[in-house]
């Protein structure tokens, strides 16, 4: 999230993480105008069958050092087409009625979060989660990565890493794993299971034990 987005949003913050919280317990969404909300929907998810083989191929390993990190190490947001940039495509992959200016800022849309139910209108109120956060995947492996493969990585549009947030949930999870961090809307948690396993075992990243009986537990929700 930009600096900028940062310190003006942050008087919003809290009454936006009560919202949310109190929509996770009653199980329902905040929808701020009339209509189904979109569900984001990144690319590549697996099947739980896939995710297994996935998950089993991956090397187990103890985590390694934050040492020598930097989020300026994985550049990003790259321009992709035109004037947008990557989360500005998230933003338009993930809502509904999305409407851009000349510069693909979105000016209005409406942002489903499936971690946490809740459904946004102002694209200020959304982050682009790196599903396997940048720093995750310095301590699994990317920090003997050219830039130009972490640059890859942080703008991946062709695999489930990038995902429209609520944004102060997306802050709450940090650079944590799923040992320590799942979704707080438990019907999402197979979905995000997949989506991490795939990740990592597309990019050949590693992953430690208790990060592992995380995501096995999470894959024995999935139905399929």
């Amino acid at each position: 999230m930009r600096l900028t987005h940062l310190f003006h949003h942050t008087r919003l913050r809290r009454s936006r993480a009560a919202a949310t919280a109190i929509a996770v317990i009653a199980g329902i969404g905040i929808v701020g105008v009339a209509g189904t909300p979109a569900s984001a929907t990144p690319p590549g998810i697996p099947s739980k069958a896939t995710a297994q083989s996935q998950l089993n191929a991956l090397r187990v390993a103890a985590q390694g050092s934050l040492t020598g990190y930097s989020r300026d190490l994985f550049p990003h947001w790259i321009t992709i087409s035109g004037s947008c940039n990557t989360r500005e495509q998230v933003l338009k992959r993930d809502g509904t009625s999305v409407v851009v200016d000349s510069s693909c800022a979105a000016v209005s849309g409406r942002w489903y979060s499936p971690y946490d139910g809740a459904t946004w209108t102002a694209a200020s109120d959304v982050d682009i989660d790196h599903v396997v956060p940048l720093a995750e995947a310095w301590r699994s492996g990317a920090n003997s990565w050219t830039t130009s493969r972490r640059q890859s990585f942080a703008n991946d549009l062709t695999r489930p890493q990038l995902i429209a947030v609520t944004d102060n949930v997306n802050q709450a999870k940090g650079d944590q794993d799923p040992s320590t961090w799942q979704p707080p809307l438990a019907s999402y948690r197979c979905t995000y299971s997949k989506m991490w396993i795939t990740v990592k075992h597309a990019w050949g990243l590693s992953l430690q034990s208790s990060e592992k009986t995380a995501l096995q537990s999470m894959l024995n929700t999935c139905s399929s």
